[in-house]
């Protein structure tokens, strides 16, 4: 879908035509837009396919009646595996219009569109760019406090049952965070190109603004690593903890296999077909049952003491240590 938007005396405003120093969005291209946006404003079919490309990085380059800018948007859908991602989205700068060209709707743009930035001019094309920078850098930081809030709800979940769902969902959170991470540094890089590129003058009363984007980019590539790294730790742990846990239903199978195992033993003895003793007294089922009950028992106290004392023998150099230090 294309819409166009101009300057008007309250912000943007739609418009049914192309106008000196409009705006032309491009959102959800189809084929058709593609092929009206290649033959209405003359951009190479090169370059269109390089933003509709998902991978696509960020980047700046110049052509005959235009420069061509590429960065990339933070997105959110949850239908998705992976809700939180990011999309390529062009800005091509003409002398007379803007137009930029995003293969999904976005946030981003909605924010510029609705006259939610203040004093927004189409006609200062380098103001623009640095405003639609602006704020995708403050899009990145608020989808990784919303990715940093369902990892906390994720963890509380983990600590009552571990499951596979709360592990996928960290999986698909730790993979947010990797193309945030790759997305922002491109953009910081496609930041500082513009910084020292002629194609692109920034005024000086442009430079504080540039300067408020750069800080917001490395303050969201700082807190990608931070959750980065919180979340593998947390993921490091949950294994641990996993594997603890299996180490101690092993460990409680094993001492029933052992006690179960001289009912088993006594059983095989009397099955037999040799003279055994009490074959002939009526209460010799009853007797032997008791026997193997008893042994049992005793076998699962004793293995339990020796593992409360295997416990114990562990602790105790650790406490003394600690006395010792105190």
């Amino acid at each position: 879908m294309i819409t166009i938007r101009i300057q008007g005396d309250r912000g943007l405003i739609l418009s049914d035509s192309l106008n000196k120093d409009c705006w032309v969005d491009a959102r959800e291209v189809t084929r058709e837009d593609l092929i009206c946006l290649e033959k209405d404003f003359g951009i190479s079919q090169e370059l269109l396919n390089d933003i509709m490309d998902i991978d696509e990085q960020a980047r700046i380059e110049k052509e005959d009646e235009y420069t061509a800018i590429i960065m990339r948007l933070p997105m959110y859908d949850a239908s998705f595996e992976v809700s939180y991602f990011t999309v390529p989205v062009g800005i091509i700068l003409f002398r007379d219009k803007i137009v930029t060209i995003c293969q999904r709707s976005s946030e981003v743009l909605d924010e510029l569109a609705h006259n939610k930035v203040r004093d927004l001019s189409i006609a200062n094309k380098s103001a623009f760019v640095l405003n639609l920078m602006g704020r995708a850098a403050l899009g990145y930081l608020r989808a990784l406090k919303d990715l940093n809030k369902k990892t906390a709800i994720i963890e509380r979940e983990l600590q009552k049952s571990v499951k596979n769902n709360e592990v996928i969902s960290l999986l698909s959170i730790q993979k947010s965070l990797v193309y945030f991470t790759t997305s922002i540094k491109t953009n910081e890089l496609l930041l500082e190109k513009l910084q020292k590129s002629p194609l692109i003058r920034f005024r000086e009363e442009e430079q504080e603004l540039l300067e408020d984007v750069l800080t917001d980019n490395k303050q969201a590539i700082e807190m990608a690593n931070i959750y980065s790294s919180i979340l593998t730790g947390t993921m490091d742990a949950f294994a641990s903890v996993i594997s603890n846990n299996l180490n101690m239903v092993m460990k409680r199978l094993t001492v029933v296999s052992i006690a179960l195992f001289i009912p088993s033993m006594i059983s095989g003895f009397f099955g037999m077909n040799v003279g055994l003793p009490f074959q002939n007294n009526p209460y010799a089922f009853a007797g032997i049952f008791g026997v193997s009950a008893v042994a049992s028992i005793i076998m699962a106290v004793l293995l339990g003491r020796d593992r409360q004392r295997k416990f114990i023998s562990k602790a105790l150099p650790y406490t003394s240590n600690l006395m010792v230090h105190h």
